[in-house]
């Protein structure tokens, strides 16, 4: 049990296994406050938002677009999908036990729940260039680091888009203006856009 014990002392100490825990309690407190919104609020501010995303030449200039699906009052870009079908094809992720890849939108009858209970399309696998990625998030930062919602998912996925436009996406009570705790595969966005502001 001693040695047990000593063991559980020396991992705390390890850097990344405390980021991990500060990661985990922000994100419990963020991810409560945004469960507490009503639809009204979160229609709102989605609205507030994809103004902003609208005038962006970043994104009027996309032919390919990562969307997500948004779960638990996340901001929600679906409007987008309606809007601008004619002009860009829409992607959405697919998640795997270990990995995450894309498939290109073909209407709400092509979505099934996945293995984490989000819609997924059912089509098949897009392995092109995409243009923007919107990423979803709990928490960010000034600085535009992110902690997601926990599987790390993204951060594989994101590594390796080089030439993508990284653009996240978040409530202003999401964006924090001191640093968050981040590791080094932790990736980055280009932007972060919330209803009243856009940093990076």
């Amino acid at each position: 049990m001693l040695f047990e014990a000593q063991i559980h002392d020396f991992k705390m100490m390890l850097p990344w296994v405390r980021i991990r825990k500060e990661q985990s309690a922000l994100r419990a407190i963020v991810e409560q406050r945004r469960r507490m919104l009503t639809p009204e609020e979160v229609a709102a501010d989605s609205e507030r938002i994809i103004a902003q995303i609208e005038q962006m030449s970043t994104f009027r200039d996309a032919k390919t677009v990562l969307m997500y699906y948004p779960i638990h009052n996340e901001v929600d870009l679906r409007p987008l999908l309606n809007k601008y079908a004619d002009q860009k094809t829409f992607l959405f992720p697919v998640t795997h036990r270990h990995s995450m890849e894309v498939r290109p939108y073909d209407g709400e009858d092509m979505m099934r729940k996945g293995r984490l209970g989000v819609p997924e399309p059912q089509t098949k696998t897009y392995k092109g260039h995409i243009d923007v990625i919107f990423v979803p998030g709990v928490v960010f930062d000034q600085h535009c680091h992110r902690i997601g919602r926990g599987g790390g998912y993204y951060d594989k996925f994101l590594a390796k888009q080089l030439l993508s436009a990284k653009l996240g996406v978040c409530y202003d009570f999401q964006l924090k203006k001191h640093n968050i705790p981040h590791r080094l595969k932790d990736q980055k966005m280009d932007r972060v856009i919330t209803p009243h502001s856009t940093i990076g």
